[in-house]
């Protein structure tokens, strides 16, 4: 579900509870809502309030962090490439199908997108992004060096194509991790109901229902930022592509 929709939906959920309070106000007897019960429900809510705030900051840091790790995953995968790149420009020109192969990497992800399952779905047009990344690995174990500065590069070479490859799989394990949505869940009927006793509580006039409106979008737009940060390829929010494009244009470079 998009990150949008679901903060949509949160909002008008908050809504809704929001008014069924101001209804159930209206219907119940006056000693239902006299001082003292009042008191009563406002200490209750209090203990509600205080665990929606706490769980709220918490998602809000495990979403941030993750699109945090996930930038950097991201930009430490294009220094790599690029490290590769030129480490098999001073091999020499027998790398050349292989850097090539290893551009053409970077120019199918720009060209596909984030979605880790079609840069992994092998089509009539593209094979799969694990497999070019085989494909590189395995011309620099065919190598044949000469000397003793070959076989010095030839050795770190692999290690660094190592390193793109357990990126990618990294990337592709983690893409589907998500939130706790049980949590989230939890999470949005606590809020219901802190929004329900504002209701019950509020007098009935056009000023109190805008700003409880306006509260509702409020904790919608965080959860929408709580979920769109959790996908931070394919969200409103994501990551750019600016260190992929950089990496672009320093591949395929000659070497010194």
């Amino acid at each position: 579900m998009g990150s949008l929709i679901l903060g949509g939906i949160v909002s008008v959920c908050l809504c809704i509870a929001t008014g069924l309070g101001m209804w159930m106000r209206t219907r119940l007897p006056d000693h239902h809502l006299n001082v003292d019960s009042k008191e009563v429900i406002r200490l209750a809510t209090a203990v509600v309030g205080t665990l929606s705030a706490l769980a709220l900051g918490l998602l809000i840091a495990s979403a941030k962090t993750a699109y945090d790790n996930a930038d950097q995953e991201l930009k430490s995968s294009a220094a790599h490439v690029v490290l590769l790149d030129r480490l098999m420009a001073h091999y020499g020109p027998e790398t050349s199908d292989a850097r090539n192969l290893l551009k053409s990497i970077i120019e199918k992800r720009l060209e596909r997108g984030w979605t880790v399952d079609d840069s992994d779905e092998t089509t009539g047009q593209f094979r799969g992004e694990f497999q070019d990344i085989e494909s590189v690995q395995n011309s620099l174990r065919t190598l044949k060096p000469q000397t003793d500065a070959q076989r010095l590069i030839q050795t770190r070479a692999l290690e660094v194509s190592g390193v793109v490859a357990e990126g990618h799989w990294l990337l592709v394990e983690t893409n589907n991790e998500g939130l706790p949505w049980a949590f989230l869940t939890v999470l949005v009927f606590w809020l219901a109901l802190l929004f329900a006793t504002f209701g019950l509580q509020a007098p009935t006039n056009a000023t109190v229902a805008i700003i409880l409106v306006v509260c509702s979008i409020s904790v919608g737009g965080a959860v929408f930022l709580i979920v769109d940060m959790a996908e931070p390829y394919t969200g409103v929010i994501h990551i750019p592509d600016t260190s992929l494009r950089a990496a672009l244009t320093r591949l395929g470079q000659p070497g010194d």
